[in-house]
């Protein structure tokens, strides 16, 4: 809770500087001259609330979701040998890392792929998928559940939500405040909220929440590599490489939930520049120049 505190602190700080910034610049005071009748100030702190909240009430609800949208099974008591192995691969692994024992679940999914979500470290979700089990030889499947160990000792989870808090409040504000300007200036709209307010804000948010997955992205692919990292620290560096080959054979993988996409093993084939993951190459390399 303390690193959701200091955050948290960080940016109500941000949004009170910037509401200064804007009244002793007097940007308030050019928008009302041109007839935008809009409380920057107002607006921002509106931006934040909308945009945390959002965030935040999608983390505590990350595990919840992730069991339903993806089917995971938890394993509560091992029914097979294969189980068992797991449950103490992560029980192991959790105990190097620092963290308290996961849930783990297997989710049902011809191709290899894993997860890790859940608002606290100590407390988190940990999944793989069925195919994973079956086409990964333990060794690679070790290096597996290590990057997504990592993943949940280094707090990503709460990380990323909190910058996408972050950007969500930026893109909510930058969008009301283009839609308040087409709607006073352009459209000459002298009372309440007409249609060029309501257009220009849904166009100023689509268009602003691009470049906001630009930056929530290339936050999670600096994560990636350090969760490889982790993952090779407590599997082994030629298991998780083993492991990164293993999925380059893997072909057009099933998507994870966006909610889960930032924290899975594997990319599902988006563009690069919003993908969440790093090429898998990308990914190899940076492990074997680390040797």
């Amino acid at each position: 809770m303390l690193r959701i505190g200091l955050f948290l602190a960080t940016n109500f700080a941000i949004l009170l500087l910037i509401s200064i910034i804007f009244q002793l610049l007097g940007l308030e005071g050019i928008l009302a001259e041109n007839g935008v009748d809009l409380n920057l100030s107002a607006l921002l702190v509106m931006s934040g609330v909308i945009g945390f909240g959002g965030s935040i009430i999608s983390l505590l609800m990350s595990k919840w979701l992730a069991k339903r949208s993806m089917g995971v099974n938890i394993i509560e008591a091992p029914g097979n040998r294969t189980e068992e192995w797991l449950l103490n691969i992560v029980r192991q692994q959790s105990q190097q890392a620092g963290i308290g024992m996961p849930e783990v679940g297997i989710f049902d999914s011809p191709t290899p792929n894993a997860f890790a979500t859940g608002a606290n470290r100590n407390n988190a979700l940990v999944a793989v998928s069925s195919g994973l089990l079956q086409q990964m030889t333990r060794d690679e499947a070790e290096a597996v559940v290590g990057h997504e160990i990592t993943h949940v000792s280094n707090g990503d989870m709460v990380t990323l939500t909190l910058i996408q808090g972050v950007v969500n409040t930026f893109v909510i504000f930058f969008s009301r405040v283009v839609g308040h300007f087409i709607d006073r200036v352009i459209m000459k709209n002298e009372r309440g909220f007409g249609i060029g307010y309501y257009i220009g804000s849904f166009i100023g948010q689509i268009i602003f929440s691009l470049l906001a997955n630009i930056i929530v992205s290339w936050f999670s692919r600096r994560r990636e590599f350090k969760a490889d990292a982790g993952g090779a620290k407590l599997a082994g560096r030629g298991k998780m490489i083993n492991a990164l080959r293993r999925l380059q054979q893997a072909h057009d993988p099933q998507p994870l939930p966006d909610e889960m996409a930032a924290f899975g093993i594997s990319g599902a084939g988006l563009k690069e520049l919003f993908s969440t993951h790093p090429p898998l190459e990308v990914r190899i390399r940076a492990l074997e120049s680390s040797m």
